[in-house]
């Protein structure tokens, strides 16, 4: 059995350029960075922040926002050399496809897969949370029995609400990306300004007291944190899997890529800091700590604001994981090693439909049905696990294809990728074990898919037995 057998990036190039099975090229550099702003900024500000903050980092979350930005920064600039010069849909599965071979990007695909797809459950559960407190301040309360997944100790049995954003996001995909994508921008401003009026708000309230002790777990909880936060930069990630679909791939996913971390590091250092400065960081574990700590200094009417762009953030953030997973689902599909189906494309509306609707379906039924707890690690795990890929691809594409056309180029090679490697190998580290438990259940799943479908239906796979065919009739001839 050839598991390494890889695909050509000239023959995935003619792929993502053919009139049959491309999608429609309709994003420029700014659909991008609004892309990446808006699966970044969400729930990581609105939420993870004052968790983060009272269990692991204290002040000095602003290290471990740092820490996670510098190591994903060096990520991205890998990430943004294999999606100019491979501009096709998967992200890391199709350049783990070119480089490493199909074994090795199957098992990236559906490490990235459980990625996107528990990520956006537990985001649409997030949106329900808020959704369901904003509505309690009008004094409109949803029946116990459908406001939150399975558990019949609180009476509850399904999450609603979550169900139906999810399924309302989904149709919206389902009409097109560039009409996607101009919603997304547009609550993306939305949710840019609302954070920039907190910082405005709270910067005055800011007691430098509160700061001491500035790492009062240690080091250790300044790692832990910014292993944590590593769940609230996967947004760069997303943008790569939209290179396909991009009018100028080469110039505009590197820009997109780096300009929406950018925007995002400097905003998540800025509100750790204006938070903890305005709380106590020991009285920060609550779900809704932004605005927590303006109803702390009594700014209840810029709270009600926050509240509402929480819920704005939260919707953008899944609008960008369910994005992502279904041009996950298509790029895996299209090479054979899931059902075709998946890649199929509306020809109206240019994108992949029942993609679209088998990821919502599955996200919904997650998020609407079962308690998830503790998938923050799951989802990270596959963060930096495809992270730790394409900073070995760079290095081994620069040696075996070195007079490869290049949109962008990683600057200081191989010293960017060997320190993208480490850092984070090192956050791998701080992950708990039930993390790598329940990757690993996931992983030995992947495997019997693969070896039960996968591998017989795979395009290099058909392929290889058509030239064996023709090589066995030259013969007899």
């Amino acid at each position: 059995m050839n598991l390494f057998r890889k695909k050509s990036i000239a023959s995935i190039l003619a792929l993502s350029e053919s009139k049959d099975s491309s999608l429609k090229k309709s994003l420029g550099a700014f659909d991008l960075t609004m892309l990446g702003i808006g699966c970044m900024i969400g729930t990581g500000i609105f939420v993870l922040t004052g968790v983060a903050a009272a269990k692991h980092a204290g002040p000095a979350l602003v290290l471990s926002f740092l820490i996670a930005g510098v190591a994903c920064a060096l990520a991205a600039l890998c990430y943004a050399e294999f999606a100019s010069t491979v501009p096709a849909a998967g992200s890391v599965y199709t350049y783990s496809y070119a480089t490493f071979g199909e074994f090795i990007a199957w098992v990236l695909g559906w490490d990235l897969l459980l990625e996107y797809g528990f990520a956006a459950s537990l985001v649409a559960s997030g949106w329900s949370g808020y959704f369901q407190g904003l509505l309690e301040g009008f004094g409109i309360h949803i029946p116990t029995v459908i406001s939150s997944a399975y558990n019949p100790a609180k009476g509850t049995f399904i999450d609603a609400p979550a169900i139906i954003i999810t399924l309302l996001l989904t149709f919206l995909l389902s009409r097109g990306v560039k009409e996607s994508a101009r919603f997304n921008s547009i609550l993306v401003i939305i949710k840019i300004a609302v954070v920039l009026l907190f910082i405005a708000v709270g910067i005055g309230y800011v007691k430098p007291h509160n700061w001491t002790p500035f790492m009062p777990y240690g080091f250790t909880g300044v790692a832990a944190g910014a292993a944590t936060a590593f769940l609230t930069y996967i947004g760069f990630d997303a943008v790569s899997t939209a290179a396909e679909e991009v009018k100028n791939p080469q110039r505009d996913v590197p820009i997109g890529i780096l300009a929406s971390l950018a925007v995002c590091t400097v905003l998540y250092i800025t509100v750790s800091a204006v938070l903890t400065g305005i709380v106590p960081y020991n009285q920060l574990d609550v779900k809704n700590p932004v605005a927590y700590a303006l109803q702390y200094i009594h700014q209840d009417w810029v709270a009600g604001f926050i509240s509402l762009g929480a819920i704005i953030g939260i919707t953008t953030v899944l609008i960008v994981l369910l994005y992502g997973q279904t041009r996950l689902f298509y790029a895996i599909s299209r090479d054979g090693l899931l059902p075709k189906v998946l890649s199929s494309v509306n020809r109206k509306t240019q994108t992949p439909t029942f993609s679209n609707w088998l990821t919502g379906i599955i996200v919904s039924v997650f998020a609407g049905m079962m308690p998830i707890d503790k998938l923050a690690d799951l989802t990270n795990i596959g963060t930096l696990f495809a992270f730790i890929t394409v900073s070995i691809g760079i290095l081994v594409l620069r040696k075996t294809q070195p007079n490869l056309r290049r949109g962008f180029k990683v600057p200081f090679v191989p010293w960017v990728p060997l320190f993208s490697i480490i850092t984070c190998g090192y956050l791998l580290l701080q992950l708990s074990s039930i993390a790598w438990i329940g990757f690993g259940v996931w992983f030995a799943i992947g495997l019997v898919i693969y070896f039960t479908y996968g591998y017989r239906h795979s395009e290099l796979e058909r392929h290889s037995t058509i030239q064996d065919a023709h090589t066995e009739e030259s013969r007899s001839a």
